[in-house]
């Protein structure tokens, strides 16, 4: 796919390495500020086509494709996914730069349910970073809907899987009190388009929502 969509966009395509093994990422597994600051989550970012263990080198990778950038690694979310992502991290279910000094964070209040540790854990590990220029991040939190299961499997809802498009900003919702909350707050963010709500719930029983079934596009 990355080859046809750079003969169609007549953009170079330029091949990841490190250590001599190409690398790929997959899906949502990264999200960018489009100045280098990528947020990711350690436990699947990236991988090498290398056979053999991989685990612990992602941050190592990402300080190496940032040319003549500092070796930062603000970007890394080294606590766990949410409960109910089967991708055990993918950070379109977690986190998602609005702009390049800020960050939308998913938060749940609830300290009974099963995602308040891990997403606590990320909101600390963010706290005080910095982005590749050296400038501080902001942290927003974003709500969390109630749990949505499916056959006794609990579903990865969550408002950060929105997906930025040129003239909209399109946002799962779960018919949950917090979808107007959600709503509101992305509006914020993007003051300059309209924030549209689409039902999700359906959707959501393929473990994944409106980014996941998307993709960006590079400009020519």
């Amino acid at each position: 796919m990355p080859e046809r969509v750079s003969r169609a966009l007549e953009i170079p395509l330029r091949p990841v390495e490190y250590e001599g093994s190409r690398s790929s990422s997959k899906a949502g597994s990264i999200d960018v500020d489009g100045r280098g600051t990528p947020a990711h989550h350690r436990g699947v970012q990236p991988r090498s086509r290398r056979p053999g263990p991989q685990s612990g080198n992602g941050p190592r990778r990402f300080r190496a494709r940032r040319e003549g950038r500092p070796g930062r690694d603000e970007g890394d979310l080294a606590g766990r996914g949410h409960r109910g992502d089967d991708t055990h991290g993918h950070v379109d279910d977690l986190a998602r730069f609005v702009s390049p000094t800020r960050v939308l964070l998913c938060r749940e209040t609830d300290p009974a349910d099963a995602n308040y540790r891990p997403l606590e854990e990320n909101r600390e590990r963010l706290r005080g970073a910095r982005n590749a220029d050296g400038e501080r991040i902001e942290v927003v939190p974003l709500p969390m809907p109630r749990p949505l299961y499916l056959d006794g499997q609990r579903l990865p809802a969550s408002y950060a899987n929105f997906y930025l498009a040129n003239a909209a900003v399109l946002v799962p919702t779960f018919n949950d009190p917090a979808d107007r909350e959600a709503l509101g707050i992305l509006a914020e963010q993007f003051p300059d388009r309209p924030v549209i709500g689409i039902h999700s719930v359906d959707l959501v029983w393929g473990l994944g929502t409106l980014h996941c079934l998307s993709q960006q596009q590079p400009a020519r």
